[in-house]
C-alpha cells in the first residue's frame, strides 16, 4: 500500500473515531439530563425525541415581541450550517454525527443551554427539555441536500 493510501486510511479512521466520540458525548449528556429530570420530576418518562422536536420547533413569542425558535437560527434540520437571526453569523451544525465539536464540553453545553433558553424562554430550560432536545437532535444525522438552481 502507498505511503499516501495509508495516511488516507489514518485520517479517515480518526475522523470516525471523533464522531463517535462526540455521539458518545451527547448521549452522555442525555443521561445526565434524564437523571436530574427524574430528580425534578418523577413522573418524566424518559428523553423523547418527539418531544425534542416539537421543543426545537416551538415559536415563542420574546420579550421584544418577535417569534422565535431554536429553529429560526439552527434551521429546522440541526444537521445544516444554521445562521444567527440578529448578528448573521453562521453557526455550526449542533448534531454531532456532523459536527465533532458539538457537546464536547459539558460546561458551555450548559452555558449555552441557559444564555439561550433565557433569552429565548425568559428562564433556564428544564433537565427534560434539554435530555428531550438532545435526543432529537442525536437523530439528525444527514445534511439537506441544497439543489443548484
Amino acid at each position: 500500500m502507498k505511503r499516501s493510501s495509508i495516511l488516507l486510511v489514518v485520517i479517515l479512521s480518526l475522523s470516525t473515531l471523533s464522531v463517535h466520540a462526540s455521539i458518545a458525548n451527547a448521549k452522555k449528556l442525555v443521561l445526565i439530563y434524564h437523571t436530574q429530570a427524574i430528580a425534578e420530576n418523577k413522573e418524566f418518562a424518559g428523553p423523547s425525541a418527539e418531544e425534542g422536536k416539537a421543543f426545537f420547533n416551538n415559536k415563542v413569542k420574546t420579550a421584544n415581541g418577535k417569534e422565535t425558535a431554536c429553529a429560526s437560527c439552527h434551521t429546522e434540520n440541526p444537521a445544516d450550517n444554521g445562521k444567527n437571526i440578529v448578528t448573521g453569523k453562521v453557526i455550526k451544525p449542533l448534531s454531532p454525527a456532523v459536527n465533532t465539536r458539538r457537546f464536547s464540553d459539558f460546561d458551555k453545553v450548559e452555558a449555552k443551554f441557559s444564555q439561550h433558553c433565557v433569552d429565548i424562554l425568559g428562564t433556564d430550560c428544564t433537565a427534560a427539555q434539554k435530555a428531550n432536545y438532545i435526543t432529537y437532535v442525536l437523530t439528525e444525522k444527514t445534511p439537506t441536500t441544497k439543489t443548484k438552481k
